[in-house]
């Protein structure tokens, strides 16, 4: 097993490395780079989007009228040297792949450096908000297979009654519902919509946190999570809670139960004392991927709708001000979390399972 975890961590920087080409080379041709940023707002023409969308054309003929050879949208009239220590500053005054290269080598070494806008290096950022996300995605995960795993073996047991026929329908509906929107709909109903103010609007934690005693503390932070897990856990009931259901129901109809019923086994015995380790296999090895799907799909949406201030929210802020250090430091992060993962749901199956060896099935 551990030349299988060799093997599985030598395969990360490959992988990584390729992840951050792919995504290196599309931001190379991506318009309204940071330059073009800063130029805006020099200018005093706020976004340099609004430019590419309404009077970018125009501007380029204006530019290239008075004779203004610029690469750069909205440069006209800005003195070429100013120019060239934008470009210094930010590093472009190198060919992309020198840049690519001194990127990685400074990944190597976790020196993510800082960002464009903020003046803070990018490893604060990150350690400032990944806590944030982290308390997302466990908790959704968590809650998920506590009430999944449950709900799934009943309705195995109570296949094709009116009790799997009408929690199979509200979960297809929990599924249906957008994540945002069922976002929206919670904060209406309970954060001081148009209803009840039960929950509060936004944040992690209060604003007088730090003077609770740790009792308040938790309590707060449990008030303030509620809302944007149970937004972000909806749509993970109905995958969950129909595999384990599928799990059981194969597992129900093999020789070894029928056996076991014979010997006068109850019913609780032969699920949970035989069924439950062969069927839950699948399911409870699954548990990093549901997080990984969890802290990467939902994170964006959620921490925007609830105003929390996460690894989603500021990978997305980032990519809005075209901040690369931000956009690249954190696309590793959520890459390296995600490969990581899914070495440990391997080793989840082998804890579930002993009897699974993945070096004799690689060889």
């Amino acid at each position: 097993m551990g030349a299988y975890i060799l093997r599985r961590l030598l395969l990360m920087i490959p992988t990584l490395v390729g992840i951050m080409v792919i995504n290196f080379t599309l931001t190379q041709f991506v318009p309204g780079g940071p330059i073009e940023q800063i130029i805006a707002k020099v200018q005093g023409q706020g976004d340099v989007f609004q430019n590419i969308a309404g009077g970018g054309d125009a501007g380029q003929m204006q530019s290239q009228a008075q004779g203004d050879n610029s690469k750069y949208l909205g440069a006209r009239g800005l003195p070429p040297e100013f120019i060239k220590q934008l470009e210094k500053q930010f590093g472009f005054d190198k060919p992309p792949l020198e840049r690519f290269l001194d990127m990685m080598w400074n990944y190597l070494h976790f020196n993510f450096g800082k960002s464009y806008f903020q003046s803070v290096s990018v490893v604060h950022l990150v350690l400032e908000k990944i806590p944030v996300s982290l308390s997302l995605g466990l908790w959704s995960t968590l809650i998920a297979y506590l009430v999944s795993i449950p709900l799934g073996i009943r309705k195995a047991v109570k296949d094709g009654s009116r009790f799997d026929t009408w929690t199979s329908g509200a979960i297809i509906v929990g599924y249906a519902i957008p994540g945002f929107l069922f976002a929206i709909l919670l904060l209406v109903l309970f954060a001081g919509g148009s209803y009840w103010r039960l929950f509060p609007l936004k944040g992690l934690v209060s604003d007088n946190w730090d003077q609770m005693d740790w009792i308040h503390r938790i309590l707060d932070y449990f008030w303030h999570i509620t809302l944007p897990v149970i937004a972000s856990t909806i749509s993970s009931f109905a995958t969950l809670t129909l595999l384990t259901k599928n799990s059981f129901l194969e597992e129900i109809k093999k020789h070894y139960v029928m056996t076991a019923r014979a010997k006068g086994l109850t019913e609780r015995k032969v699920l949970y004392g035989h069924v439950f380790r062969n069927a839950m296999l699948i399911v409870i090895a699954g548990f990093p991927a549901v997080f990984v799907s969890v802290f990467f799909g939902g994170s964006v949406i959620i921490e925007t709708i609830f105003s929390l201030d996460g690894l989603g929210r500021l990978g997305y802020e980032a990519a809005v001000s075209r901040d690369y250090p931000v956009i690249f430091g954190t696309l590793f992060v959520f890459g390296l979390i995600g490969l990581v993962m899914g070495l440990i749901s391997d080793l989840m199956y082998v804890w579930v399972d002993p009897r699974i060896d993945f070096e004799t099935r690689e060889t």
